[in-house]
C-alpha cells in the first residue's frame, strides 16, 4: 500500500512538473504588434504582475492587452517611459499562465518607439509637391 501511494505522488509530481515546463516554455505563437501604449501598470493585491494595454485603431475591440515578465526590467522600464506614445512590441504567446507570471497569455519580450501613421511627417519630396 505504502509503495502505491509513493508511486502515485510521484507520478503526480512528475505530471505536475511537465505540465510547468510546458506552460512556460511552450511558445504557441511569435509576433509584432503595433499602436498606442494606453495602459501599463504594476497591479495585483498578493502577487504584483506587470501588465498593460495597446490601442490599435478607434474602437474599443482592437486593444491588445499584454503582460511583461518581472525578469525583463529594461522592457519595464521602457513601458513606463513610453507611456501615450505609439510603440512596436514584440510578443510571445503561451498555451497558458500561472497566476504569478501575469493575467494574459502574451509576453511582451521587446519594445520600441515607433512612428505614428496617424501623425505622419511629410518627406521632403512630398512637401515640395
Amino acid at each position: 500500500m505504502r509503495r502505491i501511494v509513493s508511486t502515485l505522488l510521484f507520478l503526480i509530481l512528475i505530471g505536475g512538473g511537465i505540465y510547468f515546463a510546458f506552460i512556460y516554455y511552450a511558445t504557441f505563437s511569435e509576433g509584432v504588434r503595433s499602436g498606442e501604449l494606453i495602459k501599463f501598470s504594476h497591479k495585483g493585491v498578493i502577487v504584483k504582475t506587470w501588465e498593460g494595454e495597446i490601442s490599435q485603431g478607434i474602437s474599443g475591440a482592437q486593444i491588445f492587452s499584454f503582460s511583461v515578465e518581472d525578469k525583463n526590467q529594461e522592457v519595464v522600464e521602457r513601458m513606463i517611459d513610453y507611456q501615450g506614445k505609439y510603440v512596436k512590441v514584440t510578443y510571445k504567446e503561451r498555451f497558458g499562465t500561472f497566476f504569478w507570471l501575469g493575467d494574459t497569455k502574451y509576453y511582451i519580450t521587446k519594445v520600441e518607439l515607433e512612428d505614428s501613421p496617424h501623425l505622419k511627417r511629410k518627406t521632403a519630396t512630398e512637401s515640395k509637391n
